[in-house]
């Protein structure tokens, strides 16, 4: 079973802002509450590894996501792809200016590996990407 979910925030601030955060590796994994850990990869900030801890019967481990942004064309579009042994994840935030600053489309794709890997995300996407859309917005009006 794979999982999809769409979701758009209005923001009120330019997209040059939004991107900041969403291109920032740091930003993105802290935002989402099952990241325990997270390590850059490389110096442009484009692969890193997170460690994703997922309440599920069959996992009791730390597991490794390997991420990646495979596509950038700033500041208006990112796509990344996680690669684990327990899933594969696949984001996109498309960034848009409107009248009163960006639109944030935010696409995602999860094939679990295990069982319950889906169940988990089908039942919790939601609450990341508001937890996404929380970190989006405190970032982005308190700093310049």
């Amino acid at each position: 079973m794979t999982v999809r979910v769409e979701r758009t925030f209005e923001l009120p601030v330019p997209p040059e802002r939004v991107w900041e955060f969403i291109v920032d590796p740091e930003q993105r994994a802290r935002s989402i509450s099952v990241v325990s850990d997270f390590a850059l990869d490389d110096e442009d900030g484009r692969k890193a590894t997170w460690k994703v801890d997922l309440p599920i019967p069959l996992v009791n481990r730390t597991a490794s996501v390997d991420t990646e942004d495979v596509h950038r064309d700033p500041p208006a579009y990112v796509k990344f792809v996680g690669r684990s042994k327990l899933m594969r994840v696949t984001g996109e935030h498309e960034i848009e200016a409107t009248e009163t600053g960006s639109r944030l489309t935010n696409r995602f794709v999860v094939d679990g590996r295990l069982p319950g890997v889906e169940r988990y995300f089908e039942a919790n996407l939601d609450d990341e990407l508001a937890n996404l859309e929380a970190a989006i917005r405190a970032d982005t009006t308190t700093s310049p």
